[in-house]
């Protein structure tokens, strides 16, 4: 029989066998997964791992699935480059929770170090997708980033939908982020094939809505003497996956999972998606307007006459028109920006993570003056009295004149780097940072009044996310710790400090209106109410109404006899001052709402982390 070629190709084109044809040749290549770079024996597991790696010429390439270190230090991200930097062999790396949750420069310096936090390239007929997956700055679920989620149409859209993909995320594609679906669901108008991952520290098979998932074990020795990481192996249809044990060169096979084209098509079946239907059941609540951002929103946001002024994580400062949600000015920075705005007066003040704080004109967003730290900033600033005081991660605090912009003076002995908004109570600025301690300053001098130590082990256990309250004379933190402390705010002592197994406390805590009450959100989602007088930690009520599992680290705000509740689900709660009932509750998005920002007339603002921004009407 005689073949034509041109035929032969269309006929192969329309039965899609074309993708699997340029897949056929078998290859392998090395996941290595959770190296956590800053822990115990992990520099020395990854440098077995790298000349384990490069003793083997039939690996092609490397991939590098997230968590590369411990607290997403910079020192931590330059020690793992500097022996990956030894592989001999492409290799493609993504950040994951631990480089971005605790990182003292907002992620820019984990995309300096490495060049990116995403990648996308070819071999053996696939395409090789990954994306970040936070939660970045923020405690809460895993969440791809709206500016990888853009980023990830723009590629999807310049492959044809027959090239087969392999995906890779750090976080597992299910409820585990909570905008899995994001990802999925444009994966799936393509050939996609495999999902690959890590975080969970061990191999593990899942079926992530049909499609084959594989998370690879840490490369962390844990108990054991010697780490390990994944070789897969892509040929005959099927991704195999053999445990590599450094050292002792031994491989153990553990799983092998077809590989199949999983696009969405007729006779596919649907998968749940988050309901909005809760919004049905308020039907006097609306979202006037909803601003989407193609990158992040992970900060709060301002007032400032008709306009609200907000920030992203591509480095813009923004301000929106309140009556509609238009773009009145931008003006961009070189880094993302974690920190809220604060205005007073005319002038609107930022730190950015490109090592400047910005001073603009609210009005019009022109620059009237900038000052340069030695680190980024991913602090919010606190302006008194023509004085705006904020943190750095350079070890500094800082007191600049807002008129001016000069300095007025600086701390510099902060241990690790500060993250909140500070206090100014009675004379005095407080605030926490990531080194286990919380600070008092003399605010006309910058002389420490006094310092505290948590005596936690870890430094995640930092009072460092909550931003602190006061009444009564005392200082009011919460941590991860999980105990409420409550301070003299003039002497430091420690007036109470009290943790119970049955209200579970992170970093989520606000004052009432009048001053008589701490609120506090729990990490089972309930609200409370703390009494500001006693000598104890005193729970004078709890409100009925349940949030679920929480770990939104944003204040609840207590505006008009309304307290308001953020969530990490990108709901937020009205809840009755007077008897704690629920008055309506407002589903904005899946994803973790920054902060609600009360706007007079029974209208709030409300900002989420996948860059929504929108004005709540009820």
């Amino acid at each position: 029989m005689q073949f034509y070629p041109k035929l032969l190709a269309a006929m192969l084109l329309l039965t899609g066998i074309v993708p699997a044809m340029k897949a056929q040749t078998a290859f392998k290549f090395a996941e290595v997964s959770d190296t956590h770079v800053g822990s115990d024996h992990a520099l020395e597991d990854l440098q077995r791992t790298v000349d384990d790696i490069n003793s083997q010429p039939d690996l092609a390439f490397v991939i590098i699935s997230g968590d590369i270190t411990e607290f997403g230090a910079d020192a931590e991200l330059r020690q793992a480059k500097a022996v990956l930097d030894g592989l001999q062999k492409p290799w493609y790396i993504i950040p994951g929770n631990h480089d971005t949750k605790w990182s003292e420069s907002g992620g820019n310096t984990f995309r300096k170090v490495f060049g990116n936090e995403t990648f996308s390239f070819s071999h053996g007929g696939y395409q090789f997708i990954g994306t970040n997956s936070g939660p970045n700055m923020r405690m809460g679920p895993g969440q791809v980033p709206r500016e990888n989620i853009v980023w990830l149409d723009k590629i999807l859209k310049e492959k044809d939908t027959t090239t087969p993909i392999i995906y890779i995320n750090h976080y597992p594609q299910n409820e585990d982020l909570n905008n899995w679906y994001e990802a999925i669901d444009r994966l799936k108008q393509h050939n996609i094939q495999l999902i690959l991952c890590g975080h969970g520290h061990a191999n593990h098979v899942f079926d992530f809505e049909e499609i084959p998932g594989v998370m690879c074990r840490s490369n962390l020795r844990a108990k054991d003497s010697i780490g390990g990481y994944n070789i897969v192996t892509i040929g005959n249809g099927k991704a195999a996956f053999e445990e590599r044990t450094p050292v002792t060169q031994k491989n153990r096979a553990w799983a092998a999972v077809p590989l199949t084209s999983h696009m969405a098509g007729t006779g596919k079946p649907a998968f749940p998606r988050p309901s909005f239907a809760m919004n049905d059941s308020f039907p006097n609540v609306k979202a006037a307007w909803v601003y989407q951002d193609n990158s992040d929103i992970g900060a709060g946001m301002a007032l400032y006459k008709d306009l609200v002024i907000a920030t992203n994580t591509a480095g813009d400062i923004y301000a929106l028109q309140q009556k509609n949600g238009k773009k009145k000015w931008a003006f961009s920075t070189k880094g993302k920006i974690y920190a809220t705005p604060v205005v007073a007066g005319n002038k609107v003040v930022v730190g950015s993570s490109d090592h400047f704080i910005y001073c603009l004109n609210a009005a019009n967003g022109k620059l009237l003056w900038q000052f340069e730290t030695d680190k980024p900033l991913v602090a919010s600033t606190e302006i008194v009295n023509g004085i705006a005081y904020t943190g750095a991660s350079d070890g500094h605090f800082r007191a600049i004149d807002l008129n001016t912009g000069k300095l007025v003076w600086e701390y510099t002995a902060v241990n690790g780097f500060v993250e909140d908004k500070p206090l100014f109570y009675q004379g005095n600025i407080y605030f926490g940072s990531w080194g286990n301690d919380f600070y008092a300053l003399d605010a006309h001098t910058g002389a420490l009044k006094w310092k505290w130590n948590n005596g936690a082990a870890n430094r995640m256990f930092s009072p460092a996310a909550c931003w602190p309250v006061a009444a009564d004379n005392k200082i009011f933190i919460v941590a991860p710790d999980r105990f409420m402390t409550a301070f003299n705010a003039s002497t430091g002592e420690v007036v109470w400090r009290k943790s119970r197994p049955d209200v579970r406390m992170r970093e989520s805590l606000g004052l009432a209106a009048d001053s008589s009450e701490v609120l506090i959100k729990t990490m089972e989602g309930r609200l409370y109410g703390v009494s500001t007088q006693a000598d104890s930690l005193q729970l004078l009520w709890q409100s009925p109404v349940e949030m679920g599992y929480e770990l939104d680290p944003a204040a609840p705000v207590e505006r008009d006899r309304v307290i308001y509740v953020p969530t990490h689900s990108g709901v937020t709660y009205a809840i009755a001052a007077k008897d704690h009932s629920l008055l309506w509750k407002f589903k904005l998005s899946n994803c973790l709402i920054n902060a609600v920002l009360p706007a007079g007339n029974k209208q709030v603002l409300v900002s989420t982390m996948d860059g929504k921004l929108a004005l709540i009407r009820y």
